[in-house]
């Protein structure tokens, strides 16, 4: 079954005249559950991932959070026994379908793990081309165009234009965050997935994290797990609240723009948990 086109909630032509043209993919997912085992850890979820706009998925411990953006790539599927049911395309692709290359559709779906994870044994350098290598093989003179594109787009060149040769680990933590950035932006990806990039990093490195994600938020669709709900309010543009419930895994509780979730919640489970009364 194919989705039916929704309307993009931001004004795109006014965007290309303030911000620059919206890239990205629209990601959909219809009556998605996702399954370790017989433990069931998403229940029949629906929902749609627009470009132009960063998308913020909140909820407690154990709410089947990372792994919804997980089948969002094929990822989910690389754990033993791990499986899913629904549908799930990018624009009209079935990133599911029988012929679909899980290595292409995480090249055009980008991901950025919670703990930042430069390979260790990289130079920097090494560390923004390593997934372009692994999808295109040699890229030539291209190289120093990219790593240096790359970093900047992530504001690290300037902080790492003299050492690129030395290994990626030697950086501070928020810097390694955004050589992952970096990495995973260097294969041209469509959407860019990111699993609480922040939660190991301090407040000065997090800020500059979210300052990155909004000035990116035009070039990706950008779909961001955060346990950090001032996070989530401060630069997403809609927010979505799962919740476990009676074994059951995840389900979508409620999905809108993230100034309503947060002030006029039409959910009393999502008002209770943005108060603190559950979670």
């Amino acid at each position: 079954m194919k989705f039916e086109k929704s309307i993009v909630t931001v004004n795109q032509e006014t965007d290309k005249t303030i911000a620059g043209e919206i890239h990205g993919k629209t990601i959909s997912v219809r009556n998605l559950s996702a399954f370790y085992g017989k433990i069931k850890a998403v229940d029949d979820v629906t929902m749609e991932f627009h470009p132009g706009q960063i998308t913020a998925i909140i909820g407690p411990s154990g709410c089947g959070k990372s792994t919804m953006i997980r089948c969002l790539n094929r990822m989910h599927e690389e754990i033993p026994g791990a499986t899913i049911t629904g549908e799930a395309f990018l624009d009209d692709v079935n990133i599911y379908a029988s012929g679909a290359s899980p290595m292409r559709i995480r090249r055009r779906i980008g991901m950025v793990f919670q703990k930042p994870n430069p390979f260790p044994t990289m130079s920097i350098r090494d560390n923004v081309l390593a997934g372009l290598k692994l999808n295109t093989g040699k890229l030539g003179d291209k190289e120093d165009d990219i790593v240096e594109g790359c970093l900047r787009d992530v504001a690290l060149w300037d902080e790492v234009k003299d050492k690129l040769h030395t290994s990626g680990v030697s950086l501070s933590g928020g810097q390694q965050q955004r050589l992952c950035i970096a990495r995973a932006i260097a294969v041209q990806p469509e959407v860019l997935l990111l699993d609480e990039p922040c939660s190991a990093l301090d407040p000065i490195a997090t800020l500059k994290i979210e300052e990155l994600l909004l000035q990116m938020r035009n070039k990706f669709t950008i779909i961001l797990v955060t346990h950090n709900m001032q996070q989530a309010g401060r630069v997403s543009d809609r927010t979505a609240f799962f919740l476990g419930e009676n074994g059951q895994g995840g389900r979508l509780i409620e999905y809108t723009s993230t100034t309503e979730l947060f002030t006029r919640p039409r959910e009393k489970r999502t008002e209770d948990y943005i108060s603190g009364r559950i979670g």
